[in-house]
């Protein structure tokens, strides 16, 4: 078993997005100073894909609000990003940057690489504005994701941050009580 990236920095990487219509250059230094999304999925053209990333645009204006970047990853090139974003409606609704990862560098450093098909699994990863990893969420292939469910983490991980000693109980939800773990708590819950 593989030690955990939870609080872990970022690996440096290089590498291009297709974002707002241009070819963009995109680091591990793009990842600080904000909170930011490293959504990996398998492959351009697919069939859950679409589904997933599609469910992103629909609610990256509440990402944004929260002062989110959201940056899908797939092993395919900044091209075929492109070909996509202008051959799908669904993809077409994408406002955040598309990573091109062909050499796998990215998806081997967040770990999500499958190497005999040389493609992503479905890895999220919340990033602080340090640069470090504070979600993890893996799913197998056939398993799409939820952005509202993201939405719920990013909140939490954000309010977690921001109220050292406080901890968000499970379902937590923006303006819910939180816990201050302390020894009076131990066996009450």
């Amino acid at each position: 078993m593989s030690a955990s990236l939870i609080n872990t920095e970022v690996l440096p990487f290089k590498s291009t997005a297709f974002h707002a219509g241009k070819f963009v250059p995109v680091s591990e230094a793009d990842l600080k100073g904000k909170w930011s999304v490293v959504f990996f999925y398998p492959a351009d053209f697919t069939f859950v894909c679409p589904t997933e990333l599609g469910d992103l645009a629909d609610n990256y204006a509440e990402f944004k609000k929260l002062g989110v970047e959201i940056y899908a990853v797939s092993t395919d090139t900044h091209f075929t990003h492109k070909a996509w974003h202008d051959t799908s409606d669904t993809i077409g609704k994408i406002q955040y940057p598309m990573i091109g990862d062909p050499t796998g560098v990215i998806s081997r450093n967040f770990g999500v690489m499958i190497e005999e098909a040389g493609l992503a699994e479905r890895g999220t990863f919340v990033i602080d504005p340090q640069g470090k990893i504070q979600i993890i969420e893996v799913n197998a292939g056939g398993i799409g994701r939820d952005a509202s469910e993201l939405l719920r983490k990013v909140k939490a991980a954000q309010y977690v941050a921001s109220h050292p000693g406080e901890v968000c109980p499970a379902k937590w939800k923006e303006g819910d009580a939180t816990l201050a773990p302390s020894l009076d708590l131990v066996g009450k819950i």
